[in-house]
C-alpha cells in the first residue's frame, strides 16, 4: 500500500481517520487536518470509539464500541452518501491504534476494509513517538518467526530469555499489559537497558549505558511519512553519556567486531547505500533540502499477525475499557521537566453522564474499577465524550494504573464500576 505524505493527506478529497485522537497524540497533524477541514479542502470520515478533537470538524463521524470497529465500518461504506464521497477523488487513511485495552485484530480488520473498498487510497500511518518509522524501516522490527514486543515480553515472563536489552524502552510503564511486563521483567535472567533516564524498567536492569538526549547528539530522524531530516547537536551531553550509535560501536568492539563507524556520517552514507528506500538519502541531498527527503517504504514491512478471536457480547452490567494515551503524561521525558511535570494529571475513569446513575455514584466519587484481573480506584468523571457502557482512562497518569486491568491476550477488555 502507498503511504501519503502529509501534504497529500492535507489536498486529498476525503481524509478516513481510523486511530487514535491525533490532538493528545500527534498534535501538529491534528493543526494541519482541521486547517485542511475547516477551509473545506478536505472532508473528514472519522471512526472512533469516542468523541476526539477532530470530531467537530468532521464530515461524517462514527463511534464504535471496542471490538466492533469492522462492523461499523462496513455499515459506513454502504451508505451511498458516503462511497459517492469516497469515490470522488483521492482518499488517504490515517491509521493508527485508538485504545490500549484491546487488540490489534478489529482495528487492523476496519483499516483493510476500507482499503479494499477504495484501491487506489493511500495510508499514513499514526505513530505517536518520534522516528518509529525510520526503525521500522532500518530492521527495528521481527523478522520471519521473530517475535513482537508482547511476544517477547512472555518469552522473558516465561524464562525463555537469556537477556533482554531495553533501547530507551520501559515496559513497567509503558507496555499496556502491566501484569505482563512486570513478570517478564522478574522472569528475564538478564537485562541491558541504553536509555537517557534511570525508568522504572532500567532500575532492575544489569547493566545500564547511559545514552545522549536527542538535542545532544547529530544524526537524522525520519517522520511518520517517511520524511528523512537532519538533527545537529545542540547541548552538550552531560557526563559520560554516549550517543547511540557509539554505545552500538564500542559493544561491538567488545564482543570481537568492528562496525567500521568513527562519524555518524559514515552511518548516514552507508544507509543511502544499503538500506531499501535510502537511496536518495544522502548527506549531500539532505544538506540541499531544507523540507528533508522522502524515504520510501522496503518491500519487507509486511501485515503484522492478527489474533484470530471474536469479540466477545458485553453484559448489561460492564463497561467496554478505552484507554489511550494524552499529550501530556508521567514519561520520563515529561516528568524530568520542571516545566512541563504538573501538566500531566491524575487517573479517573471517565463514563457517559447517563451512566452515573446507572452505577449509583456521584462525580468526583472514587470508585472501584473491577477488571478480570485486578481491581483499581480511582475518581469517576461524568464526560459526555463516552459513549453509553464504554469507559476511558487516560494511560500513564499518577494513581492507579490501568495496565492492571489490560490483558493483552484479550480481544477486548471488560470491567464492572462499582461504589467503595
Amino acid at each position: 500500500r502507498d503511504r501519503a505524505t502529509i501534504a497529500e493527506a492535507t489536498a486529498a478529497a476525503t481524509v478516513v481517520l481510523l486511530g487514535p485522537d491525533l490532538k493528545e497524540e500527534l498534535p501538529v497533524l491534528h493543526l494541519r487536518l482541521r486547517g485542511a477541514a475547516e477551509k473545506k479542502r478536505i472532508k473528514l470520515l472519522e471512526f472512533t470509539p469516542r468523541r476526539t478533537g477532530l470530531t467537530g470538524h468532521a464530515w461524517r463521524s462514527f463511534t464504535y464500541e471496542p471490538g466492533h470497529q469492522l462492523a461499523t465500518v462496513q455499515g459506513a461504506l454502504a451508505d451511498p452518501q458516503v462511497a459517492a464521497q469516497l469515490a470522488k477523488g483521492p482518499v488517504v487513511v490515517v491509521a493508527g491504534r485508538a485504545n490500549l485495552a484491546e487488540a490489534t485484530t478489529a482495528q487492523v480488520q476496519a483499516i483493510n476494509a476500507v482499503l479494499e473498498a477504495v484501491p487506489s487510497a493511500k495510508l499514513l500511518p499514526a505513530f505517536r513517538r518520534g522516528n518509529v518509522v525510520g526503525a521500522l524501516q532500518l530492521g527495528m522490527r521481527p523478522t520471519a518467526g521473530g517475535l513482537d514486543t508482547r511476544g517477547a515480553l512472555q518469552a522473558a515472563a516465561d524464562g525463555r530469555l537469556d537477556c533482554l536489552v531495553l533501547v530507551g524502552a520501559d515496559p513497567l510503564s509503558d507496555f499496556p499489559d502491566a501484569d505482563l511486563a512486570r513478570r517478564a521483567i522478574a522472569g528475564v535472567r538478564s537485562i541491558i537497558a541504553v536509555d537517557t533516564f534511570l525508568t522504572a524498567s532500567s532500575q532492575r536492569a544489569d547493566v545500564v549505558l547511559a545514552a545522549c538526549a536527542f538535542t545532544e547528539k547529530a544524526g537524522t530522524t525520519t517522520n511518520l511519512e517517511g520524511r528523512v531530516s537532519q538533527l545537529a547537536a545542540q547541548v552538550t551531553p552531560a557526563g559520560s553519556t554516549r550517543a547511540d550509535w557509539m554505545i552500538a560501536a564500542e559493544l561491538a568492539v567488545e564482543l570481537g567486531g568492528d562496525l567500521g563507524y568513527e562519524t555518524v556520517e559514515q552511518i548516514t552514507a552507508d544507509i543511502a547505500e544499503n538500506a531499501d528506500g535510502y537511496t536518495m538519502v544522502t548527506a549531500e541531498a539532505l544538506a540541499a533540502s531544507a523540507d528533508g527527503v522522502i524515504a520510501y517504504a522496503p518491500t519487507g514491512i509486511g501485515p503484522v499477525a492478527l489474533l484470530d478471536v471474536a469479540a466477545k457480547e458485553r453484559n448489561s452490567y460492564d463497561f467496554r475499557l478505552i484507554v489511550s494515551r494524552t499529550l501530556y503524561d508521567q514519561a520520563e521525558g515529561t516528568a524530568q521537566s520542571p516545566s512541563l511535570a504538573h501538566l500531566a494529571g491524575a487517573t479517573t475513569v471517565h463514563v457517559h453522564p447517563a451512566d452515573i446513575g446507572r452505577i449509583g455514584t456521584t462525580e468526583g466519587t472514587s470508585v472501584k474499577v473491577i477488571g478480570a484481573r485486578a481491581t483499581i480506584v480511582c475518581p469517576i468523571v461524568a464526560d459526555d465524550s463516552v459513549s453509553r457502557g464504554t469507559a476511558w482512562l487516560p494511560f500513564r497518569y499518577d494513581g492507579a494504573n490501568p495496565g492492571d486491568l489490560i490483558d493483552s491476550l484479550a480481544h477486548v477488555n471488560d470491567v464492572r464500576i462499582e461504589n467503595l
